[in-house]
């Protein structure tokens, strides 16, 4: 992660100690999202609670990464969960991209990983959707219904939810 940090500074004393030609300008421009990453994952880092842990695939690609959420209480207890967030390139204009990699029996996830969070929108009508002024630490809330038939069966039946919840658990997420 520090890897890309390194190469922005490295970068910026390039630039200011050599004349600059059109073909290294655009070789060595570094995007506006990479250099927002760099601050706001540190910061993200800084402050994930001990249940959270972020892993970066490639520490060059700080726009890429995985957060792996072990609860430690709730239904979701001893499960470990693996989310893939990806910043797109018009990043903080547009929300991040994220997805659950593991299959989870929740409200707010379907089976295939689908994530329900109103500020992942792009637009909302109730103004909770993306807005420049977020940033990764704002991903961290999870309350907007999205699997239905999860949400049904919970108000419906607790403890049959948390059983269905535990055998989720124990074929994907230890």
């Amino acid at each position: 992660m520090l890897t890309l940090a390194s190469k922005l500074k490295r970068e910026d004393g390039v630039k200011g100690t050599r004349a600059s030609s059109p073909a290294t300008d655009s070789t060595r421009r570094v995007s506006i999202r990479d250099k927002l990453l760099v601050k706001e994952v540190a910061e993200l880092e800084a402050n994930l609670p001990g249940t959270c842990k972020v892993d970066f695939p490639d520490a060059n690609k700080l726009h890429f990464f995985h957060l792996i959420v072990s609860p430690d209480e709730g239904y979701y207890q001893s499960g470990k969960f693996q989310f893939e967030i990806e910043v797109p390139e018009s990043y903080n204009m547009v929300p991040p991209k994220v997805k659950c990699s593991t299959r989870i029996w929740h409200p707010n996830i379907t089976e295939t990983g689908d994530i329900c969070l109103s500020l992942l929108r792009e637009h909302s009508i109730d103004g909770t959707g993306w807005a420049p002024t977020r940033t990764l630490k704002d991903l961290l809330n999870f309350d907007d219904p999205l699997n239905i038939e999860a949400a049904e069966h919970h108000l419906r039946d607790k403890e049959d939810f948390r059983c269905k919840v535990e055998d989720y658990m124990k074929r994907y997420a230890r």
